[in-house]
């Protein structure tokens, strides 16, 4: 027994209004890019040539400011040796741009207590350096001599990390989560004094990072040592987060040293790429300086649905000429495909990020091409059947059967092809890519789900197949069709 096609209509109607009511009642809406919110944008490059790695970790480094800055769905990727920076809505362009260009600088600090991750009571902590370093080392150390106070219930922005001064920094798991905090003195050597970094395997089968220093960085690191002392703590600052925290096992270096701990390989890595590269700091260079006003966004994004509507409404209504009470279907089937659409673009935004440009708009707006052309195979193949001597009823399923590969094929193209050129090209494109990518997918789900059901309960009403202006036989140049006359007996 065949399933009736209005359940498939009922599930579809379901899914896309139920979609669209629940994103209306959460008050989500979907996320705008750069050109459509306004915000800033810079093109970073180095000044001078470096490994693909120090790239990597300078947009790292970037990501962790503009997280700071609370700027919501940044856009920072890397085309060749640029990178490119975008900060949607962000207010005040001229700081966010001064932090995310500024250049990344290693400070070693010696920890002068080891605070909870979590602020407790409001408690002021004065000291001078009392040094430390060290493996997974003590809770605290004995403070000193009272100087400016610092309040350990506040932990000191990455853009706020003055060297000369005491500060609270965070230190992170790979999750991002805060482990714990550490009041840490001004910093007694900077990332300058190491020549390199690696990670190693030691003697007795662990993980370890071992450090080569320069000359001048010999006896900077031996004259902290020895203010700071053995047993204590020294603390690894990039950019305003502890990376490490080891004690220190001895006060005097030969030109290299070594950090041990119970590292993972991948902790070993990290830290000996944070102090490799960390100490040759990445010279950024702005290349150009990009502002958007939210004016020019918004009118960009009201210019771009004005073109959007008035373009989707031409089609529509050629549709309606031509196609007749199909063309109904076809205005249908667009207005549960933008509802659909809309509860899924504000969904990904919501949950990962997914960031709307003029450029995805864009691509949405050509999917329209695509989806009408889908009804566009079925009618016709439909109007081939009723030419062969069928009637409407009997060609609904056949002619879609035939049609559907068609247009599986056609959509396959597509689909193939914005996924080609979102794998190769970075920015905007990829918007635009992705999102003719994922409409072109929910016009396969359209096509079978919504048209070839909605078209079957058309063929069997005879108000919609005879009527004088809307009926479907006039809309496929079919005549009505008529019972065979009956020859009486002589």
């Amino acid at each position: 027994m065949r399933r009736s096609p209005a359940y498939s209509l009922i599930a579809v109607f379901v899914l896309a209004i139920g979609g669209l009511a629940a994103t209306l009642i959460s008050g989500n809406t979907p996320q705008l890019g750069l050109d459509l919110q306004g915000g800033a944008s810079v093109v970073l490059q180095p000044r001078d040539k470096v490994p693909s790695g120090v790239l990597d970790q300078a947009i790292e480094i970037i990501r962790n400011r503009v997280d700071a800055l609370g700027v919501a769905e940044p856009e920072i990727t890397r085309q060749g040796t640029s990178i490119i920076v975008s900060l949607p809505g962000v207010k005040n362009k001229d700081r966010a741009l001064s932090v995310v260009g500024q250049t990344a600088q290693l400070l070693f600090r010696p920890v002068i207590q080891q605070l909870p991750a979590e602020p407790t009571a409001t408690t002021t902590t004065s000291s001078t350096t009392t040094t430390t370093t060290g493996e997974a080392s003590p809770t605290t150390v004995p403070t000193t001599t009272t100087t400016i106070p610092v309040d350990t219930n506040k932990t000191t922005a990455p853009e706020d990390d003055d060297e000369t001064k005491q500060v609270v920094l965070p230190e992170k798991d790979a999750s991002g989560k805060v482990t714990t905090r550490y009041l840490l003195g001004p910093a007694e050597v900077k990332g300058q004094a190491l020549s390199g970094a690696s990670a190693t395997v030691s003697g007795t089968g662990t993980w370890e990072v071992s450090f080569e220093l320069t000359g001048d960085g010999t006896k900077q690191w031996n004259d902290m040592a020895t203010k700071v002392g053995a047993g204590n703590q020294i603390a690894i600052d990039l950019d305003g987060v502890v990376r490490s925290a080891p004690s220190l096992q001895t006060t005097e270096f030969n030109g290299r040293g070594v950090i041990t701990g119970n590292f993972s390989q991948s902790e070993a890595k990290d830290l000996a790429l944070v102090l490799r590269y960390g100490a040759l700091p990445v010279q950024l260079d702005r290349q150009t300086v990009q502002t958007v006003s939210a004016t020019l966004g918004r009118d960009s994004l009201h210019a771009g649905l004005i073109a959007g509507l008035v373009g989707l409404g031409l089609v529509a209504l050629y549709m309606l000429l031509y196609y007749r009470a199909l063309g109904l279907v076809v205005w249908l089937g667009l207005l549960l495909t933008a509802a659909i659409m809309y509860s899924l673009v504000t969904l990904l935004g919501t949950t990962s990020g997914l960031a709307l440009s003029l450029a995805g708009a864009t691509g949405i707006i050509v999917s329209v091409g695509v989806t009408v052309d889908s009804y566009v195979v079925y009618f016709e193949r439909l109007k081939d059947e009723i030419r062969s001597g069928k009637t409407i009823r009997s060609s609904v399923d056949r002619g879609f059967s035939r049609a559907y590969r068609t247009i599986l094929a056609a959509d396959a193209a597509s689909i193939i092809g914005a996924a080609v050129l979102y794998v190769l090209s970075v920015g905007s494109v990829r918007g635009f890519a992705f999102f003719l990518g994922l409409t072109t997918v929910l016009d396969v789900f359209t096509a079978y789900f919504f048209t070839r059901p909605m078209v079957m309960l058309l063929g069997r009403s005879r108000l919609f197949t005879e009527a004088r202006w809307l009926g479907v036989a006039r809309g496929l140049n079919a005549a009505p069709a008529v019972a065979p006359k009956v020859k009486e007996p002589v």
